[in-house]
């Protein structure tokens, strides 16, 4: 008996379009590889000719240079690696802390465009269109000059309590490292993981009920209290280290410079404006039917908008606030300007002292690379757990 099922198909054949395309990728990524080790060669010869030292090498060298701001210490005996590794850290703290105040400014700016209030509409709106239509480098240098120009010297900086303001920047007090402070940062581990599981059960309560419970407010009370507990159990020590008023500077606690402050002012007042809009955008992308139910449903104008619209309105919000995000770490180069440490002005030192151009460069394009694509993974990441779930 002879079957009437057609003869299988060769895959591996010209004739299979998909092998086809897999020879032309092929060809395509070698044709890429070979252009690389071109240019890659034809660099390092010429720089060879011309008597130009190349490779990675002198990340092992002593820097020989101070830098005036890190959260760790360093000095000019330190190898060059451990340099770059300060500039990373500015860097990375100016992004994160740069990425959640503009995200919290930004989502009240956007959120207020849909005010009843004429008066907070209109405030709003003229925050968005100043900040958003001056380049960010001259708002740095703006932010910069208040800082050091405007503000007293630090022999007579306003004091507020046991802070003070001055050319000098912010200082303020800091809590003395003991077992007590080490106790209520493993408190904070527990909470997060209480604060995690209360959302959840916060949030299948409102779907199985419709009885709505704080999701913000809550998680981070728990938060706060396990810390509190920890920093109970180890002690409850209360030292600080005060700041005070010395013969020619403020001295002793904590200090912002005012070249950070710069940075993270405009960075953050600029994003902002933008992170505003996105969230207008994304909130009026949701039906308006939508918020008549919510208004049949007797909720009021807050609960409105945190269960019903912004909710929905996510997954128009998040691809556009993620190129925020990134133009906002990647923004944070143009800190080189006003004096910022961070990692382009170290590499800039260390390119002027041992000629490294191609490798230093490298490092500060590889530093980016990786932040940018990070950032970009965990939003993408966030993206897919927001998006609604079709039935």
């Amino acid at each position: 008996m002879k079957s009437n099922l057609p003869p299988p198909k060769n895959n591996w054949t010209w004739r299979s379009q998909a092998f086809r395309g897999l020879i032309y990728q092929v060809i395509a990524v070698a044709l890429i590889g070979a252009m690389v080790w071109y240019l890659a060669h034809n660099t390092l010869t010429n720089m060879r000719v011309r008597g130009i030292q190349s490779g990675f090498d002198f990340l092992s060298q002593a820097a020989g240079f101070d830098i005036g701001e890190s959260l760790y210490p360093f000095d000019s005996s330190q190898p060059y690696w451990q340099a770059f590794l300060v500039g990373v850290t500015n860097t990375l703290r100016v992004a994160v802390l740069g990425i959640i105040l503009a995200t919290v400014l930004g989502t009240l700016l956007g959120v207020g465009r849909f005010s009843r209030n004429a008066l907070v509409r209109g405030l709003c709106l003229s925050y968005v269109e100043f900040f958003r239509n001056i380049p960010v480098l001259l708002q740095l240098l703006m932010w910069y000059v208040i800082m050091t120009e405007v503000l007293p010297a630090t022999s007579e900086a306003w004091q507020v309590g046991h802070f003070f303001l001055s050319k000098g920047g912010i200082n303020y007090p800091i809590p003395v490292w003991q077992t007590g402070q080490l106790w209520a940062a493993y408190g904070l581990l527990p909470g997060v993981l209480l604060g995690w599981f209360y959302r959840r059960w916060a949030v299948s309560k409102f779907e199985a009920t419709g009885q709505a419970r704080s999701l913000v407010v809550m998680p981070l009370l728990i938060v706060l209290l396990t810390s509190v507990a920890g920093w109970a159990l180890g002690g409850a020590p209360t030292e600080f280290n005060y700041p005070f008023r010395g013969e020619f500077s403020v001295e002793q606690g904590g200090a912002l410079t005012p070249e950070f402050m710069a940075v993270l002012m405009g960075l953050t007042l600029y994003t902002a404006s933008f992170i505003a809009e996105v969230v207008r955008g994304g909130i009026a992308s949701v039906a308006r039917g939508q918020s008549e139910a919510a208004s049949a449903l007797g909720l009021n104008k807050a609960q409105e908008m945190q269960l019903v619209m912004l909710p929905q309105a996510l997954r128009v919000i998040i691809p556009p606030l993620t190129n925020q995000y990134l133009n906002l770490t990647k923004n944070s180069s143009l800190a080189v300007a006003i004096g910022y440490p961070d990692v382009v002005s170290i590499a800039n030192t260390a390119l002027n002292q041992t000629g490294r151009a191609v490798e230093c460069i490298s490092i500060v394009m590889l530093v980016y690379l990786i932040t940018s694509l990070g950032t970009a993974l965990l939003m993408n990441w966030y993206n897919s757990r927001s998006a609604i779930k079709e039935r």
